[in-house]
């Protein structure tokens, strides 16, 4: 975990730092990919005089310091600590930043498994949770206390695709003393920077779109300055003492290959965004689909925000069908598309949160709907992956019109007289 020096990329563009920071060659052989430093411990010519920094792999190896390096780069941030999960880098925040007694204020739309953690793990600790309407300020700022220590972000969301104004909240939860920590897993940092509009803590699972390739579980935390308020100050050291203590730090190979992701994030991300973008477009026009949730169309309650604050749109899209019994024939029915958990990987991805990744909050006011998907656009021709939601929303429809007939004839045969037993 560290605060890496990024200072020869800093003036870059942001393709030069995905391609550059943190991937210097290698000293010793001059090899232009870093090798994969598989080891669990650094040899010492003196006793507690480590050569590069390195003494125990449990708190950092070269490979997780070149990826702290080039997120560092990319974010904007002073401070990256690279860890072995999305919900590990969730586990630092919570653990390190909470107390008894502390509020932590979540959105309405919201991953499931933070719910989970949240609810399972930290609520017995003593910690608060409240839920509020973020993309309302007003509502945030009628809810917020002086017990309030994190305001939790997700923009855009999981699964809903809310935007959250990301300056105005930084500032009520400043006035009030409060952290805003934002999951900015969906945009990643080429298309939007959140410690540079406010946020004091930005989190990625880097397992989805930072990485790329559906290979690979991480997670990362990125802090900026700690100036923001007095409780800012002290979120650096609070991270730094709590990593030292746990061993959540991200494996060599894992770090290997979420930097090597990163190199073709910029055009990755232009291309999930464009394929969204028409996704999206095609949805809206069908009858089958009853909203459409995407920040690039004028008709998001977002999508203004989301110009402000985004330099593109993201990969996902998110709908919903006219019945649930179309939403499940769906996510089961595309060939090309590949019905799974997760998203952000190059080939694209369905999922139906009700029954997968937010079963988890079936039971509370987060529930999501039997009728709405989730899908991740990867990367393959959008010709092709058009035709492939077209073909599935053929099979709902003769699914559809099959129950018809079937209801038809059941009905039928409940009308028709009964025919008296004949013993012969």
């Amino acid at each position: 975990m560290s605060s890496p020096d990024h200072s020869s990329t800093d003036r870059s563009g942001v393709s030069t730092r995905s391609v550059h920071a943190g991937a210097a060659p290698e000293s010793h052989t001059g090899s232009v990919v870093a090798p994969i430093f598989q080891t669990s411990t650094f040899e010492m010519d003196v006793p507690g005089q480590t050569r590069a920094g390195f003494d125990y792999a449990r708190t950092g190896t070269p490979n997780r310091t070149d990826l702290e390096e080039v997120l560092c780069a990319l974010e904007g941030a002073e401070y990256a600590a690279a860890v072995n999960s999305g919900t590990s880098a969730e586990v630092a925040v919570f653990s390190a930043l909470l107390g008894p007694g502390d509020e932590i204020i979540i959105p309405r739309d919201v991953y499931g498994g933070t719910y989970r953690l949240l609810k399972n793990e930290y609520e017995r600790w003593g910690v608060v949770i409240r839920t509020v309407d973020l993309t309302d300020t007003e509502a945030l700022a009628a809810a917020i206390t002086d017990r309030t220590a994190i305001v939790w972000a997700e923009t855009p969301s999981n699964p809903g695709l809310d935007v959250i104004d990301i300056v105005e909240t930084a500032r009520i939860a400043h006035a009030h003393n409060a952290l805003l920590a934002v999951d900015s897993t969906f945009a990643t940092p080429y298309l939007q920077r959140p410690i540079e509009l406010g946020a004091d803590l930005v989190i990625h699972s880097t397992t989805k779109f930072i990485n790329g390739h559906s290979d690979v579980i991480g997670g990362a935390v990125l802090a900026g300055a700690g100036r923001t308020c007095s409780r800012a100050a002290e979120v650096i050291d609070r991270l730094t003492s709590h990593f030292a203590s746990v061993g959540l730090g991200i494996s060599p190979f894992d770090a290997w290959l979420t930097r090597r992701g990163i190199k073709t994030l910029p055009v990755r991300m232009a291309a999930h965004c464009a394929n969204a973008q028409a996704v999206a477009e095609w949805l809206e026009a069908r009858p089958e689909i009853a909203e459409v949730h995407y920040p690039g169309l004028p008709s998001h309650p977002g999508h203004e925000i989301a110009k402000a604050q985004m330099s593109g749109f993201g990969g996902v899209v998110s709908f919903s069908t006219d019945t649930e019994e179309r939403a499940l024939k769906l996510v089961q029915s595309t060939e090309l598309i590949t019905l799974a958990e997760s998203l952000g990987g190059v080939e694209s991805l369905i999922d139906h949160p009700a029954t997968m990744t937010h079963l988890a909050v079936a039971d509370c006011e987060l529930s999501v709907s039997g009728r709405f998907i989730r899908l991740s656009v990867g990367i393959e021709d959008i010709a092709d992956i058009l035709a492939d939601l077209d073909a599935a929303l053929a099979k709902t429809n003769a699914f559809a019109a099959s129950g018809e007939e079937a209801a038809g004839r059941s009905q039928a045969a409940q009308a028709a007289p009964v025919p008296a037993l004949q013993i012969v």
